[in-house]
């Protein structure tokens, strides 16, 4: 049977078939990337609440002026610059296995945060971002009255 990646389940949700299609995507040309690369760099945790998401990440040896953090409705995109190792004439590398370069991570979260009341804090090499939803999209809970 003929696999696609559109469904016609979603109830005409495009942007639901075209994540399935990124993802696909993604997928297909994991294997095209060089070592070091990783779409999944810098790995990152997320744990949620009705209220609010919170994201951590790892990013040794950066500045919190190296990073940049945008959200743009349910995307947060995670972008920095690891600094390039000194090279030299007379510099032999023997093992090159940390990361340098430029990074980006784009992650959809599992709702819209509000952009204006994000806390994003950069502490001993570890980013911990705080996303609140906004309050129009909090999920209400309705009474249930007897007949």
């Amino acid at each position: 049977m003929l696999q696609t990646v559109f469904s016609p389940r979603n109830n005409g949700d495009l942007f639901a078939d075209m994540r399935r299609m990124q993802s696909a995507m993604n997928q297909l040309f994991e294997g095209t990337r060089t070592a070091g690369q990783s779409a999944t760099f810098p790995p990152v945790n997320f744990w949620a609440s009705q209220d609010s998401i919170v994201m951590t990440t790892e990013l040794p040896g950066l500045t919190e002026q190296d990073i940049e953090l945008t959200v743009k409705d349910t995307m947060l995109q995670l972008r920095g610059t690891y600094p390039e190792p000194e090279n030299g004439d007379d510099i032999t590398w023997h093992r090159h296995e940390r990361v340098d370069g430029t990074f980006l991570r784009t992650v959809e979260l599992p709702f819209r945060v509000n952009p204006d009341h994000i806390d994003a804090r950069f502490e001993n090499g570890v980013l911990t971002v705080d996303m609140q939803r906004p309050e129009g999209d909090k999920p209400k809970r309705i009474a249930i009255k007897s007949a």
